[in-house]
């Protein structure tokens, strides 16, 4: 045992008194020429520096390069446990502002979380329920709940994931939301639209129109991949800590983030990333987020609209598209730590894209036409059909009541399509009178009866017993003859008080042409 430690020992003097040296340890092995602690650490440091001072051509951006010095971009954000600055009273504002909050989350009528509470059940308890609330909020010793895994279906195919928190933490985060949300709103980039006061879906196609007329004539779709899901909780928090004083309030935006999910097999799991879809607070935190990205387009010059999730940037060639998609992954993935889904991102002309329900198109005259896009159409259509099943026992009346109630809300946000959408229309009001027609004939059940109603309703008797006796017919094709539909004529559904989409759509589209300047000047302002 001593001898081996004395080899050992021996291995380890110094040659000629030399002072011992630490040597770097490459790759798991020892080799190559050894460099000091020190040393080496001067190195590394002066690299990043270099690195870092390298500017950025204008061609790896995927901009064209006017020779003028681009501003340099900021470092990314490091969240450190506490905040250094003092005295900020942020969290007794979200005390203050727990009644008020209360009040919207109730306005909501949300679903209950996973402990089965209701709006009704915290409102009996809240004057008990309140003192503890702010106790524990302003000790910064308040633990969020779980949240409630729900799956919705998504338009594109496939399911969305929402979590639902507990109502009192509904409250919590709406308290947190009306504080910080005034403060990032002045901060917020013009050309953001989401989850924004004065600013909606109508707002963004206005911005993008004007983008489209002044020759920008390609767009570049950028889609992200599972957004709310994939954001980085450490990046997002040191970006609160820039403007969040009061270090009581990051910790709860932590606890919030870091609350676990349960799933509806009642499993519990961890939640490392994201920023759950369901809670007050998580649209304010995606705007937060996306706001750095907001600023990179800016810094390059490019001309964008975004709202929410879906980005798009106008340039004027595909060649531009091209490298602007290529750099601006880069930055997602590498900087932002999002993934950009490049199944649905595209760089394509305006009419080919899907944005926000809406497909745009630029004519020979430079005037931009609002169409709805494929997607729309092929939604619209789907929910007629699933507003009038034939063999459902609901009464004429109810189904004509849900078409109409659906189409007011459609048309109320359609409205801004402009004159190329109505032939569309009109083929959908013709779809649907007949879909009606085909549930009247299936409530006859027999043909003597269908017979007797449309003799009943002025129909030629011989001429609508041939078309429905000659040969065999389904109810969808007889829907179609033409006995049938001179009885169950337009004037007819008129009667029943069935509403048209397309004369919907003018009526909205004329009221929203009223407030199309304050529009106008809000998205360009």
């Amino acid at each position: 045992m001593t001898k081996a430690r004395g080899r050992k020992d021996k291995g380890a003097l110094p040659e000629a008194g030399r002072k011992p040296r630490r040597t770097e340890v490459r790759n798991g092995r020892r080799g190559g020429k050894a460099l000091a602690v020190e040393e080496r650490r001067i190195q590394v440091e002066l690299f990043a520096k270099t690195a870092e001072s390298k500017p950025e051509t204008a061609k790896a951006r995927g901009e064209r390069d006017t020779g003028r010095t681009t501003v340099p971009r900021p470092r990314a954000p490091k969240f450190a446990s506490t905040s250094t600055r003092s005295g900020s009273a942020e969290m007794e504002s979200v005390c203050a502002g727990l009644d008020v909050a209360l009040e919207r989350v109730a306005q909501n009528h949300g679903a209950s979380g996973p402990n089965h509470q209701t709006v009704e059940d915290v409102k009996a308890c809240w004057p008990s329920l309140r003192p503890k609330l702010v106790a524990a909020l302003l000790e910064g010793a308040y633990r969020p709940g779980d949240i409630r895994r729900v799956w919705i279906p998504k338009a594109g195919g496939g399911e969305r994931g929402l979590g639902i928190p507990d109502v009192v933490d509904r409250v919590v985060q709406e308290a947190v939301r009306a504080v910080l949300g005034p403060r990032y709103e002045s901060r917020f980039h013009a050309n953001s639209h989401g989850f924004r006061p004065e600013r909606s879906c109508h707002t963004a196609i206005a911005q993008a129109k004007e983008f489209l007329k002044t020759g920008y004539g390609w767009v570049v779709d950028i889609d992200l991949k599972d957004f709310f899901n994939r954001v980085h909780h450490q990046r997002l928090l040191a970006t609160l800590q820039r403007d969040v004083g009061d270090a009581r309030v990051l910790n709860l935006i932590g606890r919030m983030l870091k609350a676990k999910v349960v799933l509806p097999d009642g499993v519990r799991v961890n939640n490392e990333t994201g920023a759950p879809q369901g809670g007050p607070l998580s649209p304010l935190l995606s705007n937060i987020v996306l706001d750095e990205l907001d600023r990179e387009l800016e810094r390059r010059g490019l001309r964008f609209v975004r709202y929410a999730d879906d980005c798009n940037i106008y340039v004027r060639s595909r060649r531009s598209g091209e490298r602007v998609m290529a750099s601006l992954t880069r930055f997602i993935e590498k900087r932002l730590r999002l993934e950009v889904n490049a199944e649905k991102s595209a760089v394509a002309a305006p009419h080919e894209r899907h944005f926000l329900g809406f497909s745009l198109n630029r004519k020979e005259d430079g005037e931009v036409e609002v169409n709805l896009s494929e997607r729309s159409k092929r939604r619209l259509r789907q929910r007629v059909k699933d507003l009038t099943p034939r063999n459902s026992g609901y009464s004429m009346g109810l189904v004509i009541a849900r078409i109409n109630e659906y189409l007011k809300g459609w048309a109320g946000f359609f409205g801004i399509c402009t004159g190329c959408v109505e032939r569309t229309l009109k083929g959908v009001d013709a779809h649907t009178r007949r879909r009606l027609r085909a549930m009247k004939l299936k409530q006859r059940k027999r043909k003597r009866a269908m017979l007797g109603y449309l003799v009943k309703l002025g129909a030629s008797k011989e001429r609508a017993g041939r078309q429905l006796y000659g040969g065999r017919k389904s109810i969808w094709k007889l829907a179609h003859t033409p006995a049938v539909e001179g009885a169950l004529n337009n004037s007819y559904w008129s009667k029943q008080g069935l509403l048209g989409s397309a004369a919907l759509w003018k009526a909205s589209s004329e009221r929203l042409a009223i407030s199309a300047p304050e529009q106008m000047t809000l998205c360009l302002g």
